[in-house]
């Protein structure tokens, strides 16, 4: 191997220090080149450090090269460090880490002189110097700064190019020249030459399967969402929480050409069902055949794409369901125990953990559920909980022993330790469902009860408890493999094929401890070969306005609501993907519905899309014209890639929200290709104007026939209708590459264009929020609209004011350009609606109409 630095560059800091930890591991030659020699062939630009492995690659990051170092010394990868090095946001420790090297080597440069540091981080000073007074870290400093100290970094720095200040930028949501221009010549020859392929570049159609099943040497990814109970309607956060995630990732996953299977359905079993049984008068069975229907037409309004959808009362579950039992209670994993059990004697039956309620024991929440509390997340024995409550009849419970059966999750904590150790590392788990887990790992796993005393569930197959039915939260998670099953007899080949199959599961974060240790211990312990989670992606929750989902309150809406409030599916899924929960909780807000809408939707991807359609049906005769790109054109097919890239990189992550945004840029640097271009002025003008208006006008549809795709996991029938109005290929239809193509070229004929989204009003929107109010709208003595803007955030805010500062520009050019009157009070029309919308946003009193005074 061959490392070369260079003088003064301080990225060469942590790489010396590191390699300092791999000596002796390998044949390390040290080369020190001048800070502008391009030591890589493939790069135009000097970079250093740079490594060179023996096989002749490269690796010129500073982490990879120090990962790679800390590998040679016998360093295992560890969770943490991984998420540092991905999200930079991990505390420092106190051991010397991969991560401390790093962080060292960038700091370097300000903290070896303490009197730029303040007295209150003086844990950092003493951080730095113990890992600057260590061997590797003092002979890395030495050879790169050659005993002259931080003077050494200077002539290295100043020949690098100067970053360009935030400050004194106008506030827009255009792109700016200067992204532009630090596009590498190399980058922009690449997305030329993948445009010029067009078409004949995409790989052949996957064929398709029924059923859908693993194919050996293909990626082959299982998506799961979380069973959603069946006694109740499902309101917004479950949608998005669960279901809507995963269907845009299985959609993604098409785009991609992986074999995927999406498989969800209802979790039918437990006293919920019984009581929902009772409350209407029907039985357990006819409860979940009504229901199963309710949430299926619920998804199916909502376009979610299973491949199926199917629910836990079969005897595929019985029989999957015993079989792991069967296997963990012969292998030593079940263990027998009396326990003391809430009963309702008015009931007349033991109470499900879900169907007691009272305080909290750990924070002194007041609605603490007898199996876990939502407040704190702690976990509860319904017999710990002050207060107890039937949640039914609202008496007081009794403490009654019964026996029952327990997994023994000590038992098997070391497998779930070894498994956790091989599958965190590399992979898309969230950040909350790695805490979540941890944290149940740190406290000490616990025996936890399997059975319940009740009669609608899966029989237990054991003398002496024929009477009971196991937990539900033992075998609802077994429900994705007896709905496979269900799908096709050769479940096996996804569920006992951990080599073969990428295992996604999508949920809300309480479910975390399910997937993530209990179906995990169980599936361990019967040693069966069985597929499981590669990545646990959880949400945090979604609030309505400034509270909670409530169906009895009559707050939020419902699943079933939504299709009656004249709003479109696509709408629903791009605002709720907007808000998506991923790092914290969000909240559902009328308000920033309408903002989203009229500002995101209509007046940027709208507009767009819809402009570059009508030019070349207004102009061109409906077909594609030629197209001369400039150097300007062929950066922005550049800049295009670049985002269309960005957006598979969030996607792989799992980043659905991030990724969301990276179509709305793409639509922003197409509108303002149009406004700069002025396509409906050239075409007026000379040859050389009109071949001018023919390629802007070109590019700008085939940046439509791009984000038509990249909408599809998100907004789907609104891809549909963008790819029918410009008679997308079907093949373009259908796969999505990491270069941006020309699929629409010269010749190309469209169809009829019309506009995608409609604008929603304030007095719409004000009628909904009344209507899902509940009781909070009831008691409000203010109205609604003035007590609602403090909903709009800091985003939606900015959002409007950008759209303010537009369409401003536009009211101040048609003036100078002295337009027609009519023109002129029509565009002042809407920006005075849009100062409005952002006094209302703001929490502000909209201004009353100036006018002359009256002498």
């Amino acid at each position: 191997m061959r490392l070369f630095v260079s003088e003064g560059a301080p990225g060469c800091l942590p790489v010396l220090a590191a390699a300092g930890r791999a000596r002796g591991r390998a044949e390390l030659l040290i080369s020190t080149v001048g800070p502008e020699d391009c030591v890589v062939p493939f790069l135009t630009r000097p970079k250093v450090p740079v490594l060179q492995l023996d096989s002749g690659n490269y690796l010129f990051s500073t982490s990879a090269i120090c990962r790679y170092f800390f590998l040679l010394s016998g360093w295992e990868q560890d969770d943490l460090t991984n998420q540092w090095l991905e999200w930079e946001a991990t505390e420092l420790q106190e051991t010397e880490s991969l991560a401390d090297i790093v962080l060292w080597g960038a700091l370097y440069p300000l903290l070896q002189d303490p009197a730029y540091l303040p007295e209150e981080l003086s844990a950092l000073h003493s951080w730095f110097q113990t890992l600057s007074t260590q061997e590797p870290c003092q002979r890395a400093a030495e050879t790169v700064l050659k005993q002259q100290g931080v003077l050494a970094l200077r002539p290295y720095l100043q020949k690098q190019p100067q970053p360009s200040p935030a400050e004194g930028r106008a506030v827009t949501n255009e792109p700016e020249e200067e992204e532009l221009a630090t596009l590498s010549e190399e980058e922009i020859a690449m997305a030329v030459t993948a445009w010029e392929k067009g078409l004949e570049s995409l790989p052949p159609l996957r064929p398709q399967q029924n059923p859908v099943l693993p194919v050996t040497g293909e990626r082959n990814v299982l998506i799961t969402s979380a069973l959603p109970y069946v006694n109740n309607v499902p309101h917004l956060g479950n949608i998005i929480g669960c279901v809507l995630s995963a269907d845009v990732f299985a959609r993604y996953s098409r785009l991609r050409q992986w074999n995927t299977l999406y498989l969800c359905g209802t979790d039918e079993y437990g006293t919920a069902t019984e009581t929902k049984a009772m409350e209407e008068g029907l039985t357990p069975q006819e409860i979940c055949d009504k229901y199963h229907i309710i949430h299926a037409d619920i998804y199916r309004w909502f376009n979610i794409s299973f491949d199926t959808f199917g629910r836990t009362t079969t005897p595929q579950q019985t029989k999957i369901t015993q079989d792991i039992f069967q296997r963990l209670l012969t292998r030593g994993f079940v263990l027998q125990d009396t326990v003391e059990q809430l009963r309702c004697e008015h009931c007349a039956r033991f109470l499900a953990d879900r169907f007691v309620e009272g305080v909290c024991p750990f924070c002194g929440y007041e609605e603490a559920r007898g199996d876990q509390c939502d407040k704190c997340g702690k976990l509860i024995n319904a017999v710990e909980l002050k207060k107890p409550q039937c949640k039914v009849c609202r008496s007081c419970p009794v403490v009654q022993s019964t026996h029952h059966l327990f997994l023994d999750l000590p038992k098997l904590e070391k497998r779930l330790e070894e498994w956790l150790g091989r599958t965190l590392p590399g992979s898309d788990w969230t950040p909350n469902a790695r805490f979540i887990t941890r944290s149940w790992l740190r406290d000490g796993l616990k025996p936890r009860c399997i059975t319940r005393d009740l009669k609608w569930g899966t029989p237990v197959p054991l003398e002496g408890f024929e009477d009971k039915v196991f937990y539900v939260w033992f075998d609802a998670t077994i429900g994705y493999l007896s709905i496979t099953a269900n799908y096709t007899d050769q479940w096996e080949r996804w569920w006992k094929n951990p080599e073969q199959v990428d295992l996604y599961q999508f949920m809300a974060k309480d479910n975390v401890p399910f997937h993530g240790i209990v179906f995990p211990c169980s599936a361990l312990g019967a040693e069966d070969n069985y597929t499981l989670v590669s990545h646990l992606i959880a949400t945090e929750y979604l609030n309505y306005e400034d509270g909670k989902f409530s169906k009895s309150r009559g707050v939020g809406v419902f699943g079933d609501m939504a299709q009656d409030t004249g709003i479109p599916a696509d709408i629903w899924r791009f605002y709720l993907l907007y808000i998506r929960p991923e790092g914290q909780d969000s909240a559902f807000s009328w308000t920033d519905l309408l903002l989203k809408n009229n500002s995101e939707l209509l007046n940027n991807l709208g507009n767009f899309i819809n402009r570059a359609g009508m030019f070349v049906s207004k102009f061109f005769g409906g077909y594609v014209p030629e197209m001369v790109l400039t150097p300007d054109d062929q950066r922005l097919l550049a800049h295009v890639t670049l985002e269309l890239q960005h957006y598979h990189q969030l996607l792989e992550k799992v980043r659905i929200r991030d990724a969301l945004r990276s179509i709305l840029t793409i639509s922003r640097h197409g509108n303002q290709y149009i406004q700069v271009n002025e396509p409906w002025k050239r075409i007026k003008g000379s040859e050389a104007d009109r071949q001018r208006a023919g390629t802007v006008t070109g590019l700008a549809v085939n940046i439509a026939a791009l984000l038509s795709v990249m909408l599809q996991p998100y907004m789907p029938t609104v891809s549909a209708t963008i790819q029918a109005q410009l008679q997308l290929p079907p093949p373009a239809c259908s796969i999505l590459l990491t270069n941006f193509l020309c699929t629409l070229p010269a010749g190309h004929q469209i169809g009829t264009v019309s506009p995608l989204f409609q604008k929603l009003e304030n007095d719409q929107i004000e009628s909904l929020r009344q209507r899902f109010g509940g009781g909070q709208a009831k008691t409000s003595p203010k109205p609604a609209v003035i007590e609602t803007v403090t909903t709009a955030g800091p985003q939606q805010i900015q959002a409007l004011m950008d759209e303010v500062t537009k369409q401003g520009n536009i009211v101040r050019e048609l003036k100078a350009q002295k337009a027609d009157k009519n023109q002129v009070a029509a565009e002042v029309a809407k920006l005075l609606d849009l100062k409005k919308q952002l006094a209302v946003a703001e929490g502000k009193p909209p201004e009353a109409p100036k006018g002359k005074k009256k002498k």
